[in-house]
């Protein structure tokens, strides 16, 4: 996709303050002075089994990416690919999960499309607002500034390990709570500091994400990886092979722009493609308490240096 998108003609719309030439989560439009849009999309084949909770999740997650900018979720738009035989229940259970959880966001649902798949997907294109001087993207991470992480890693492969029949359901369940939560209180509280650079860790992984961002900034971040958090299980199972192909292709395209050994395991966990994942927030390191007391499941985890050989240091 990226050798895709660098063949196309570049943009000159001046009222486009974000594109998609930065890898950012989503495209920001100016308005006004005061007012910008933050449009995005996502969707996705089911990662659970029980229709509303797939339904909540993938709404959780098209939501995460207006909050990555910055953005409050004002509307969208929900796209549906069903088989034409599929059950109407499940269907419907679905739609309500997702409608609930934008509920949840205060985000209107003002329709949708829908298609006939054999292979049933569920997702939202959203729209939000953003004051222009308040946009955070990939571009800003500064030198000194600490990285702050707002949710725990091993979503894959928790999945990967349910679709085999060896999860146990404790971990599973930990792993639906982490996905079903909205990102919009974490995006509160990193709005009262003096963040720099934000992004959401979903499919590309953690590593994945970092590298668009350092990429972006051109700094390197430097990830203290004993201090990611991980979900409960989630070592043990990447440890007995639960590996999603989706982090072996994380690997293979994102492991060039890294540097350093850590334990293999959880190496591997940071290419972890996450669904519904966590803000990663470059800020001051004076605001880093701020961040994480007033929102006890984020944690410190690096910081960003001068560009080094590496986009990434693993230490």
């Amino acid at each position: 996709m990226d050798q895709v998108l660098r063949a196309l003609p570049p943009q000159s719309d001046p009222r486009v303050l974000v594109g998609f030439d930065t890898s950012d989560d989503a495209g920001v439009f100016l308005l006004t002075p005061e007012c910008a849009l933050v449009q995005t999309v996502d969707f996705f084949t089911p990662i659970v089994d029980d229709p509303y909770l797939f339904g909540a999740i993938a709404a959780a997650n098209s939501l995460s990416d207006v909050y990555a900018m910055g953005g409050t979720p004002v509307s969208s738009l929900s796209i549906l690919a069903w088989p034409r035989n599929g059950s109407i229940e499940d269907l419907g259970q679905i739609l309500l999960g997702g409608s609930d959880k934008m509920r949840e966001a205060a985000c209107s649902i003002l329709g949708g499309h829908s298609v006939a798949d054999d292979e049933p997907k569920f997702g939202y294109a959203v729209t939000g607002t953003v004051p222009p001087a308040r946009i955070l993207a990939n571009k800003g991470a500064r030198p000194g500034d600490a990285l702050v992480f707002t949710k725990a890693l091993g979503t894959g492969v928790i999945a990967t390990a349910l679709k085999r029949g060896a999860a146990e359901t404790k971990h599973v369940d930990g792993a639906i709570v982490s996905m079903m939560t909205l990102n919009n209180l974490a995006c509160k509280i990193m709005l009262t500091t003096g963040a720099s650079a934000c992004t959401d860790v979903t499919g590309f992984g953690f590593i994945g994400h970092a590298r668009e961002l350092a990429a972006a900034s051109n700094v390197t971040l430097r990830i203290e990886s004993a201090h990611v958090p991980l979900l409960e299980g989630a070592y043990d199972y990447a440890a007995a092979g639960a590996i999603p192909g989706g982090l072996k292709n994380n690997m293979e395209f994102a492991a060039c722009a890294v540097a350093g050994a850590i334990d293999p395991v959880l190496e591997q966990l940071l290419y972890d493609p996450q669904t519904s994942g966590g803000l990663l927030i470059a800020m001051p390191e004076a605001d880093v308490s701020k961040m994480t007391s007033a929102y006890p499941p984020a944690r410190r985890v690096g910081s960003v240096v001068e560009r080094q050989g590496s986009l990434i240091e693993l230490l």
